[in-house]
This record gives structure tokens, sequence and C-alpha cells, in this order.
């Protein structure tokens, strides 16, 4: 895979949540923590989504906020 995009993860799908039109997919990365994202449910089929597969959480973003207490 080539990308432009700067913030890749690999990791392994554990949950995949399908609602009406899209679904919820969260992605463990190898440190434990978790990327969700919400993708239609027609993207989830094309790409062969499943828990238990690889796959990439992409992140490009123009924004990205920072907050504290």
């Amino acid at each position: 895979m080539r990308i432009s995009a700067r913030n890749k993860f690999k990791g392994i799908i554990k949950k995949i949540t399908k609602g009406a039109v899209n679904a919820e997919v969260t992605i463990e990365l190898p440190d434990r923590l978790k990327v969700v994202s919400i993708i239609t449910n027609a993207s989830v089929k094309d790409l062969g989504l499943a828990v238990g597969k690889e796959a990439y959480a992409v992140i490009k973003a123009t924004n990205v906020m920072i907050a504290v207490d």
C-alpha cells in the first residue's frame, strides 16, 4: 500500500457494529490502543472487513484538537 497520509496504523479489527447504513469499526493497535471509525456498510463489504483481520487506520485531518482539564 502506498498512500500520502503520514498517520497510518496497522492493527487487528476487534469489533464491527453495523447499523442501517453505517458501521462502527474498532481496530486495536499493537500498544492496545483502539481506533474507531464510522464507515458505510458498503465499504465494510467492499474491503472484506471482518473481526480478526488486519487493517490500517489511516488518519488524514486538517485539524487535530488538544484538550486538558
